[in-house]
């Protein structure tokens, strides 16, 4: 079934039992230009009323994926909270519901059922995980629920055909992989490269993209499995294979653990690590724990290369970072404002963006469609234009290497634009954009 056949069949039942979607999109009540059709809110299909909109989305807010990730709802919470403080979007207020699914697949089924069925959610946003998302994605899209925004890499989220409902967000595992390829290739053409890697979709995709440009250069290649936290065999190995550089696709945990082995086997190549591994706090407070106190920061990574697609807690003279203080401390949320919480609240700005594309009282698939033609126009804290198209529904185009510095981090390119597959590597045409000054998008309805 085509992308555009999925779509009528979706639109059809929706009218069998009367039922034809209201999101957002703006007007003299705040949040964004209007939408077309009705002249007033209509409650008219599943997860939306004429005051509200809600949305849902499953995040590991317990066991072994919880340390950072956990925070990110909080980000996308405090954000929809300012935006409804603000008159909402098309003078609704956005309704967030989120479960925890441990990070494990069974749980994710579970909890989206719940999701869907019983809380009745409009669309699903920022679903996290590579094999905890996708063993929802045929559900969402055989019910025809907009599934926007995962929180992942995996280039499994760009399947118009095939999962015409679902679309990534971040830049995928593979450009990232291709832009760190080229620029090992450039600034380290005698490394002997080794690769680290989560043993899935994470780690494949990003070895690909960076074998386009190393496959001479790679000595060895290590995986490891989610939950799997003895890494000695893989970090010796790569140490016997005389790796001086190593390439890590792998989450936080695995940064402080391939670090921590490295240090106790006495190996000390060049590191980099992908965006997903390298946030320091986070990593310094795992290195603390694993440790039991014998490293207490995250100094191991001074001098760590690694990618930035948004901007974080290392500029904080950054207008985006700056905005996101405001909403953090507005929002009275306890703890402090953490890169997880810039990421939930960057995804939630886009989301926004999108409820306003789709007009005053859409439907499922208007949303989508939204996304689809006004997406790649869309201005927001990325350093890059997303890629939505009809045919696309990848995120990001690209990022920057950096140095992580201390506290801070050090710029070594310009921003980098790419696609997926031999698209060529290119400097960014432009800009990054800077916040509107209130801080809320005002996006044109599609129709």
């Amino acid at each position: 079934m085509t992308s555009s056949s999925r779509r009528l069949v979706s639109f059809v039942a929706a009218a069998t039992v009367a039922t034809t979607l209201a999101a957002c999109g703006g007007g003299d009540s705040g949040g964004g230009g209007g939408g077309g059709g009705s002249e007033e809110n209509e409650a008219s299909d599943i997860g939306i009323t004429e005051d509200t909109i809600k949305l849902g989305a499953h995040y590991p807010l317990t066991g072994p994926a919880a340390p950072g990730y956990s925070e990110i709802p909080s980000g996308v919470e405090a954000y929809f909270d300012y935006v409804n403080a603000n008159g909402g979007v098309n003078g609704r207020q956005i309704e967030f519901v989120y479960r925890d699914d441990a990070y494990n697949p069974t749980n994710t089924s579970q909890v989206v059922n719940q999701l869907v069925l019983e809380d009745e959610v409009f669309a699903l946003m920022s679903g996290l995980g590579t094999p905890t998302h996708n063993a929802v994605t045929d559900f969402l899209n055989s019910e025809g629920v907009p599934d926007l925004f995962v929180s992942s890499g995996s280039r499994l989220w760009d399947d118009p055909e095939e999962k015409p409902y679902t679309f990534g967000w971040q830049p995928d595992y593979e450009i990232e992989g291709k832009i760190i390829g080229q620029y090992v290739a450039e600034n380290f053409p005698d490394a002997k490269v080794g690769l680290f890697l989560q043993g899935d979709d994470f780690g494949e995709d990003g070895a690909a993209g960076a074998r386009q440009f190393l496959e001479d250069q790679i000595v060895a290649e290590e995986t490891y499995v989610p939950g799997q936290t003895d890494v000695r065999p893989q970090i010796s190995a790569l140490q016997a294979a005389g790796a001086d550089l190593v390439l890590g696709f792998n989450t936080p945990t695995w940064t402080a653990l391939s670090q921590l082995t490295a240090l106790q086997l006495g190996y000390d190549p060049e590191w980099f690590y992908s965006n997903v591994g390298s946030d320091p706090a986070l990593v310094g407070s795992l290195l603390a724990r694993f440790s039991e106190g014998q490293v207490s920061d995250a100094s191991l990574l001074d001098g760590v290369l690694t990618t930035e697609y948004i901007p974080g807690l290392d500029a904080p003279d950054n207008e985006w970072v700056q905005l996101w203080q405001r909403v953090w401390e507005e929002s009275g949320a306890e703890g402090e404002l953490t890169n997880f919480r810039i990421y939930g609240m960057s995804q939630a700005y886009t989301m926004v963006q999108a409820l306003q594309s789709a007009g005053q009282n859409p439907t499922r698939d208007d949303l989508v469609a939204a996304v689809e033609q006004a997406g790649s126009e869309w201005e927001g804290p990325g350093f890059t234009p997303f890629r939505y198209a009809e045919d696309k529904h990848a995120g990001y185009s690209g990022m920057l290497i950096s140095r992580i510095a201390g506290e801070g981090s050090e710029d070594l390119t310009p921003i980098l634009v790419t696609d997926n597959g031999d698209a060529e590597i290119e400097e960014l045409d432009g800009e990054p954009a800077s916040p509107p000054e209130n801080g809320i998008p005002e996006e044109e309805p599609i129709n």
